[in-house]
């Protein structure tokens, strides 16, 4: 579809996976497509490493079936209470990030997505183009993450008022006791437990500035029992601080897609399933004016940013201990927020 004055259609800075899953969904929907991405396939990443059932249709629908381990639901516990929601419909999927990511890398080559090992460091457009690591295209997709260059440079960033919360990830060569991911809540910290293979879980640890993995997985005793002589599978992987804040999604030919365009928190778990909902949407408004996305990121976005916002208040207030009983005394509420979530 490109013209000489253009390199490409599409320029995606950012080929993590919902960088991959835009520039999928840019080259179904016809347009030629770049990703500029300086680290080599696969990338790892703190997270939690559990599609709700809507992330795994989407990337069914993008033609990614990645290998992994099926989740029947969500499961919260404390040390005396625990409840459990299967999803009403298809199963979850616990996958490790680096086989989502491989998963997604070689779907785009084989559409013929062309990646270029290169950093973007300026940004400059004018009415009909935007160039940035030396790639003049139609639109540019900012899918670079928590600690987005492209946020920064496009001058969209907002302050980030609000609990500062930290994440840090380790595998262990255990096999799964559960099909559920587990939601294990402690006095300051949640503990994150998904089977990713039959022999391997992820465990995601989410609380607040110097959040220690070792120290803070012990405050879990019946989990630190679980993983007792389990061994570790890779080192400690840390993100933060998770909270981000945008003033727009848009900017001229920009567009702001995934973690990069403002994130709550990894809490409820559904970071990926948003992720892609909005890489859908800024490929489908492309051609529309800006306040087309503008409107499709905040109605994709909306029980997550209100749910999240609410249970993250909840979780860093004297009301956290009370977040796993209320759950227990109203499994039925449980159920109807992970369910919205979910799908």
């Amino acid at each position: 579809m490109t013209t000489a004055a253009y390199d490409t259609d599409v320029l995606v800075v950012g080929g993590g996976p919902v960088g991959l899953a835009a520039a999928i969904e840019a080259r179904l929907a016809g347009y030629d497509v770049v990703v500029v991405e300086p680290r080599q396939v696969p990338v790892d990443k703190a997270c939690g490493e559990g599609l709700m059932p809507g992330a795994v249709r989407a990337l069914e629908r993008l033609g990614v079936r990645p290998d992994g381990h099926p989740l029947a639901g969500i499961r919260y516990l404390d040390p005396t209470r625990r409840v459990t929601h299967v999803f009403r419909g298809r199963a979850g999927l616990g996958v490790r990030r680096t086989t989502l990511h491989a998963a997604l890398a070689e779907r785009a080559g084989d559409l013929g997505i062309e990646r270029r090992d290169a950093r973007v460091t300026t940004l400059e457009q004018d009415a009909d183009a935007v160039t940035a690591a030396g790639v003049r295209a139609r639109w540019l997709l900012g899918c670079d993450g928590l600690h987005s260059t492209v946020r920064r440079l496009a001058r969209l960033e907002a302050p980030a008022r609000g609990p500062r919360r930290y994440g840090t990830r380790r595998h262990f060569r255990v096999e799964p006791w559960a099909d559920v991911v587990e939601v294990h809540w402690g006095d300051r910290a949640e503990a994150y437990v998904t089977p990713v293979a039959a022999h391997l879980v992820g465990v995601a640890l989410l609380g607040p500035p110097r959040t220690d993995f070792t120290s803070t997985l012990a405050a879990f005793p019946a989990l630190a029992a679980r993983l007792a002589g389990a061994e570790p599978d890779g080192p400690v992987r840390g993100a933060g601080p998770l909270l981000q804040r945008t003033s727009r999604r848009t900017r001229g030919r920009v567009r702001l897609v995934g973690d990069a365009s403002g994130y709550v928190d990894a809490l409820t778990g559904e970071g990926l399933r948003v992720g892609f909902a909005q890489a859908a949407a800024a490929v489908a408004t492309l051609r529309d004016d800006p306040d087309r996305y503008e409107r499709a990121w905040s109605a994709s976005t909306r029980d997550y940013r209100y749910l999240t916002s609410g249970l993250v208040t909840a979780a860093t207030s004297p009301a956290r201990r009370g977040i796993v009983p209320l759950a227990t005394r109203v499994p039925a509420l449980f159920g109807t927020i992970v369910e919205r979530l979910a799908t």
